[in-house]
């Protein structure tokens, strides 16, 4: 989206917050698809923030402590402390002859110091929490069959046994139904009779705080700041977490190795030191492993330099490739963004083959 239709569509959205009237919500990926983004990242979200505040807007709750699909509330910040007394405070009505008060002298501005961190450091359960994933429950009296089928039919291990959406009494799992029915006398019939104890933590909580408790219960129930359960979390919901953040590593990684390996034996010493970022003077290069994977592509994007690579491929494909590689690479290695999507995925795995069948049929260096 443009700029100014974006400003303009903010401003829209707090005047409609000031006459009292309540925008509709909207995805965390759609308000990011506004700044043209797939993800969140820093850059993102400081550029996100900023045009919030300017709008004077928010969102709660906060975009960055939401999953990706979860809906965010446009609201109007609450004001401070001291402008709601101003506010609240009346002027005593002057009369017509009294002289005005002459202006106050205007007090020197302060410093404006530069933010953009964001204000959500930790990774909180609530962002692996898919809103568009239904809870599904089970009641106390519900048929013991009833909760079979259930887990059947999603192919779940547990099952919370609750009420309403507040009242949690319990789980019932595969675990708990074998006993029970091995050396329950009479068999049970009912999901009470094989109630556990349920573990349970907070939307709110970093993810590492609570990953010891998933692994010791093989799930956690999820409960929101009002007392709602709001979903579930199990150790295959780890698993994919898991596999979504480090394939990414070990796909980067296996790249740069290749890269390095393509450059190995192939430059001398000063020739390597040569394109080191200027910005690092004093940073020692001795080898390619000392090279980051910008200054590689400072080096192959010579036009001389790609020749002494005995490369069959065309340069300027290479090199445009290469950098899309590093520019996910900074979003990986920074704990930045969302999950990348299929598609980054798939170009990381591409690129992988890709250098791999430029080394099997790289020249020889002469």
């Amino acid at each position: 989206m443009e700029l100014e239709a974006r400003n303009r569509l903010l401003g829209e959205i707090a005047e409609t917050l000031r006459n009292g009237r309540t925008p509709e919500a909207i995805s965390v990926r759609e308000l990011i698809g506004w700044f043209d983004a797939l993800r969140r990242g820093t850059n993102v979200n400081w550029h996100i923030r900023r045009s919030l505040e300017q709008a004077g807007l928010l969102t709660v709750p906060d975009f960055e402590g939401s999953h990706i699909d979860g809906r965010v509330q446009f609201a109007l910040p609450p004001l401070p402390p001291q402008a709601e007394a101003q506010q609240e405070a009346q002027p005593e009505p002057r009369p017509d002859d009294q002289a005005p008060e002459p202006p106050q002298p205007l007090e020197p501005e302060s410093a404006q110091f530069v933010g953009g961190a964001g204000v959500e450091p930790a990774y909180r359960v609530s962002r692996l929490l898919d809103p568009r994933l239904r809870l599904v429950i089970v009641g106390p009296d519900a048929p013991l069959e009833q909760a079979v089928t259930l887990m059947l039919r999603h192919d779940y291990s547990q099952l919370p046994v609750m009420t309403n959406e507040r009242d949690v009494r319990g789980v019932v799992s595969w675990d708990s139904i074998g006993p029970a029915m091995t050396l329950g006398q009479p068999a049970p019939q009912f999901v009470r009779e094989c109630m556990r104890p349920h573990v349970e933590v907070k939307d709110t909580d970093s993810l590492f705080q609570v990953i010891n408790r998933i692994i010791e219960s093989s799930y956690v129930l999820v409960r929101n700041e009002q007392r709602v359960i709001t979903g579930i979390l199990t150790t295959t919901d780890l698993s994919q977490q898991f596999q979504d953040l480090a394939e990414p590593f070990l796909l980067i990684g296996e790249i740069e190795n290749h890269i390095r390996s393509l450059i190995d034996g192939r430059f001398t010493q000063p020739q390597l030191a040569a394109v080191r970022n200027e910005n690092d003077p004093d940073r020692l290069i001795e080898s390619v492993a000392d090279l980051t994977l910008g200054e590689h592509i400072r080096l192959i994007e010579n036009p001389e330099n790609w020749t002494r690579l005995g490369l069959r491929a065309d340069r300027a494909v290479f090199v445009k490739e290469l950098d899309v590689v590093r520019q996910l690479r900074n979003d990986v290695m920074h704990f930045d963004s969302d999950r990348i999507t299929d598609v980054e995925r798939s170009s990381l795995r591409n690129f992988v083959q890709f250098v791999h069948q430029l080394k099997a049929r790289q020249v020889p260096p002469q």
